[in-house]
């Protein structure tokens, strides 16, 4: 199949963007795609949609306070997005600034901090930090709400744009498949015998970077960073076993589950990713996808096409526009299961 950037592109009408939380996590609709069959829903009542002996796989990432503001030595203003702590003091980010900032050079971030630039590594450039880079970000950046969200990060952002099973730090996104789930929706799945398991993928500022190619045979994604536990494959061993089913709660821990398995076997442990998914994919591990809605043009939109079916995704996108479902991640979700192979 040879597919183009414009087979992703779809009209969103601006006020579909959601701009905030609801004010209850599971009060979002879903939408439940399986093959050319769409059912409107709630996603409070998804133990409805599933079956004891099921697996949900949830990415437990963190969102770090990424976003710092400060000034160069001449004094410009300078924005900076960590991509990734690469060890105690060093960190990689994008950094916008009006003027290239060069190797030797120092910032001043949020009148607290002074980092050093060490240089540029392709989009991203590497930063010093006098002290330990995770910590100092920790205490001193701001939650960096997606770009599309045209508002600054609030008191309430901080606890509604982590998942409540938040624990590894490391994310510059949530995982937003899983903003979803209450504490009280994780019980009523347990109590119906669905099981829960882990893996963490760490969010990069990639992730909004725009696919800038026509050809997609072209395009490189960003690396980002997972670790699938022993105890994840144990128990996704164990679903199969039973005749349950995998469930992938949001395009990160898919990513992870279908990275891990790409040699056949899951492999266990830590690992980085630089998986593309579009259409005509072999997906190993995941049956059933949770997910949010995706930007036109975009790899999770690709993603989410090749698990279900272009054509699939393509009307259910046209039924969720015209249902007004809230779009991207503070809007609603879906539940879809995978396309069969022709």
């Amino acid at each position: 199949m040879s597919l183009t950037l414009a087979d992703f592109d779809y009209l969103l009408p601006h006020e579909l963007v959601a701009q905030a939380p609801l004010p209850q996590r599971s009060a979002s609709r879903l939408l439940v795609v399986d093959g050319e069959r769409r059912t409107d829903g709630d996603f409070v009542d998804l133990p409805q949609w599933l079956r004891a002996g099921d697996l949900l796989v949830l990415n437990d990432s963190r969102v770090l306070h990424a976003r710092l503001l400060g000034r160069k030595e001449s004094g410009g203003h300078v924005e900076i997005l960590v991509e990734r702590v690469l060890d105690q003091c060093t960190v990689l980010a994008q950094l916008r600034a009006s003027k290239t900032p060069q190797p030797g050079s120092r910032l001043r971030l949020e009148d607290a901090l002074d980092v050093e630039v060490l240089g540029r590594e392709g989009e991203f450039y590497r930063l010093r930090f006098a002290g330990d880079a995770a910590e100092l970000v920790e205490r001193h950046g701001r939650l960096p709400l997606p770009p599309y969200i045209t508002r600054v990060a609030d008191a309430p952002d901080e606890e509604r744009y982590q998942t409540v099973y938040a624990r590894e730090k490391g994310s510059v996104a949530a995982p937003t498949a899983g903003l979803h789930f209450d504490r009280e929706l994780l019980v009523k799945l347990r109590e119906k015998g669905v099981g829960l398991a882990y893996v963490t993928l760490h969010v990069g500022a990639g992730t909004f970077q725009p696919v800038r190619v026509s050809d997609l045979a072209q395009h490189r994604m960003h690396t980002e960073s997972y670790v699938l536990p022993q105890a994840t494959a144990d128990a996704i061993a164990a679903t199969r076993a039973r005749g349950g089913r995998v469930v992938a709660v949001g395009t990160t821990s898919l990513r992870v589950l279908e990275s891990a398995a790409l040699g056949g076997a899951i492999k266990v442990g830590a690992g980085d990713t630089a998986l593309f998914v579009t259409p005509g994919f072999d997906f190993r591990v995941a049956d059933l996808l949770i997910t949010n809605f995706h930007l036109p043009k975009s790899t999770l939109l690709m993603l989410v096409a090749a698990f279900a079916g272009m054509e699939e995704i393509r009307s259910a996108y046209r039924h969720a526009i015209a249902a007004r479902y809230r779009f991207f991640s503070y809007g609603d979700a879906m539940l879809l299961h995978r396309s069969q192979p022709q």
